[in-house]
């Protein structure tokens, strides 16, 4: 079970590198239109914080470290951020929708929430990685027979 914890790690910084990656071709999109995020935006709101949730239940289950569930948990709250940061920078638009001078700076947060749901998201799969290694150390104890 503990190898399901891993994978499913892996698949989460996999996810949260293929981000980085439709956030680029949204950026480079021409002409830019509403579908331009698209596969940004649905990875983003729906794979990662599943993935998360599932994540956390699998921790959990395989008596993970407290801090290690924890962390587990954490990139479905930096996705809420994102959420928010969004929010917020479409509020400080102006009145036409076109950015402004303080939407753009909260806009530039959303780049940076990311790359803490990256940090966050390799420190899970070292941290379930770590925890494989442990199993394979761990002493075993034989027993001889008492003659």
């Amino acid at each position: 079970m503990r190898r399901i914890y891993v994978a499913l790690a892996g698949l989460q910084l996999i996810a949260v590198l293929a981000q980085f990656y439709f956030a680029g071709i949204g950026a480079f999109d021409r002409p830019q239109t509403s579908d331009s995020y698209e596969l940004h935006a649905t990875l983003g709101m729906m794979a990662i914080p599943v993935l998360s949730l599932v994540i956390t239940v699998v921790a959990t289950l395989v008596k993970a470290p407290g801090r290690l569930i924890g962390l587990s948990i954490l990139p479905l709250g930096l996705v809420v951020v994102q959420m928010l940061i969004i929010m917020l920078g479409r509020a400080l638009n102006d009145g036409t929708g076109n950015t402004t001078a303080a939407s753009l700076a909260v806009f530039g947060l959303h780049a940076i929430n990311g790359l803490a749901i990256m940090a966050v998201a390799g420190r899970v799969l070292a941290g379930a990685r770590r925890l494989v290694s442990a199993d394979g150390a761990a002493p075993r104890t034989v027993t001889a027979p008492v003659p």
